[in-house]
């Protein structure tokens, strides 16, 4: 029987996968047309099953040498020599015995010799008796390459290829790799060559010969929905699969390891398959302190001070963040993928890295002593009732602390301490801890409103937060809360406003609209 894999490489006789052949079959194109590119996508983004994929439909049409930069050391790259009998002995041990024996011969020569001395030139004049004598058209693979971009010499084998491919391009006759592929987090396009060790870098890449990489590789809710039709298929649990395959990229927005997770979690936990169940795998899966790929996103938050910055400026102040994709932050950000572009503007990739961002950021806050987190923690009994979640007396809770906190608001005023949004989640967050669920709109994550969405043990609660500006703004608002309503089907929705107005009237009141009805908060 089949299962989930989120770990390493996905075989199809053994896991349940999306079919990716349609993927692999665009990227054999490129591989078709001679294309030099490179796969760069964040972290267990599926490249490593991809390239696996890939080596399959290519083999029997073309010679296919598939490297794994992973297993050389770093000492493989302190020196050319050492990379040429690495690199030697890796082709060997991928091909030995069906490599043309003057190329073996070659590289069984170099990786015998002693690598003082040695330089790329011997690798490269090796390669080409290869590429020669081969009776297919030769295709050179190479997955992580991100183990190697901090070394001159990784740099200088990339210039070698560039200069093999562009003499080919000049001479068709020239022997070159019919393609290369190289994978990684890393745009090796945008790695820079030094002129000399220690000097500063060149303005151009050594790889600025790459074809744009086009192909889709997060999951689509019909990738999704396959999947699980083949599970549904082994198991007859009578799950929606449209409706199921929808959550599960709505929560991920089909990052492969985050379907996969989900997914995997939802099986061994006995999770019933349906929003409540995805919901379940989510707080698993965000509970979990051991999820590499987690730890890999905020470890570079702790080391990169700047990214962390932009972050917490999109989600905690709201600021509308124009999408520049020559901005070295933003593209660091792409790189890591924390965040995409959407409408010409900066979003957080998935709801997922949205909720560990903004627990991150809260946690601060817990141990910096906020009293609002201290508040949520403290009058948690209060809010939850018989098992359900009392969203009106969470607003109505909330009035009181920040009342208590800052005093009322007064006409002509600003805020004070922290924005409004980071306030109210880090009232919520204790209240709905380790049962509940919670995410912002991103469509509506401004300076003015935002929309909160609480999942709490299979109820859905929509909350706006926002700023006083009028009647007619606020019409505006109810409007919008109330199209939130009709798309996840419910009758009762919530405001939290924030007015300034001296002739307000604070506290909750009832507003009917239509056939719906909002709470109100008024502070």
């Amino acid at each position: 029987m089949r299962e989930f894999n989120s770990t390493g490489l996905c075989v199809p006789r053994k896991h349940y996968m999306v079919d990716i052949s349609g993927r692999v079959a665009q990227i054999r194109a490129m591989v078709e047309r001679g294309d030099y590119f490179c796969i760069n996508r964040a972290r267990q983004y599926g490249k490593t099953t991809t390239l696996a994929a890939l080596r399959r439909a290519l083999e029997g049409d073309f010679a296919v040498a598939s490297l794994d930069f992973q297993a050389l050391s770093h000492a493989d790259f302190a020196t050319e020599g050492a990379f040429v009998v690495a690199l030697s002995e890796a082709i060997l041990d991928r091909l030995g015995p069906d490599l043309p024996d003057a190329a073996r011969d070659a590289l069984e020569a170099l990786a015998d010799r002693d690598p003082a001395g040695l330089t790329l030139r011997a690798l490269f004049r090796a390669l080409r008796r290869w590429i020669e004598a081969s009776g297919l058209p030769v295709v050179l693979i190479v997955d992580e390459v991100d183990s190697a971009t901090n070394d001159q010499v990784f740099l200088d084998f990339l210039a070698q290829l560039r200069l093999q491919y562009l003499e080919r391009e000049d001479d068709p006759s020239s022997p070159a790799f019919r393609s290369v592929v190289l994978a990684g987090v890393t745009d090796v396009r945008h790695l820079k060559a030094r002129i000399r060790p220690g000097e500063a870098s060149k303005v151009n890449s050594p790889w600025n010969i790459a074809a744009d990489f086009r192909v889709e590789m997060s999951f689509s809710a019909d990738d999704v929905a396959g999947m699980l039709a083949d599970y549904e298929a082994d198991h007859a649990t009578g799950m929606d699969v449209a409706a199921v395959a929808g959550e599960l990229v709505a929560w991920t927005g089909g990052y492969p390891f985050l379907v996969s997770r989900l997914c995997q979690l939802a099986d061994e936990h006995g999770l019933p398959w349906d929003r409540a169940g995805v919901d379940a795998a989510v707080r698993l899966l965000l509970k979990d302190d051991d999820v590499s790929l987690f730890e890999s996103l905020t470890g570079k938050l702790e080391s990169y001070p700047a990214l962390k910055e932009q972050l917490r400026s999109i989600l905690m102040e709201g600021e509308q963040m124009a999408y520049l994709p020559y901005d070295e932050t933003q593209k660091q950000l792409r790189m890591y993928g924390f965040v995409a572009e959407r409408g010409g503007k900066v979003v957080i990739a998935n709801r997922i890295f949205e909720t560990l961002l903004y627990d991150q950021f809260i946690g601060e806050e817990r141990a910096a002593g906020n009293g609002f987190f201290r508040a949520g923690d403290r009058e948690r009994e209060l809010f939850v009732r018989g098992g359900r979640l009392d969203m009106r007396a969470v607003l109505e809770g909330f009035r009181r602390t920040y009342v208590e906190v800052y005093g009322p608001l007064e006409e002509g005023g600003r805020f004070r301490g922290k924005d409004r949004r980071e306030l109210f989640l880090m009232y919520l967050k204790p209240i709905i801890n380790g049962t509940g669920n919670y995410y912002v709109e991103a469509q509506t994550r401004d300076q003015t409103r935002t929309d909160v969405t609480v999942d709490y043990l299979g109820e859905r609660f929509v909350v706006e937060l926002k700023v006083w500006r009028g009647p007619r703004y606020n019409e505006e608002g109810e409007r919008q809360v109330v199209g939130y309503l009709e798309r996840f089907g419910l009758d009762v929705g919530y405001m939290l406003s924030f007015n300034f107005n001296k002739r307000k009237e604070p506290g909750l009141r009832r507003v009917a609209v239509g056939d719906k009805v909002l709470w109100e908060e008024t502070i």
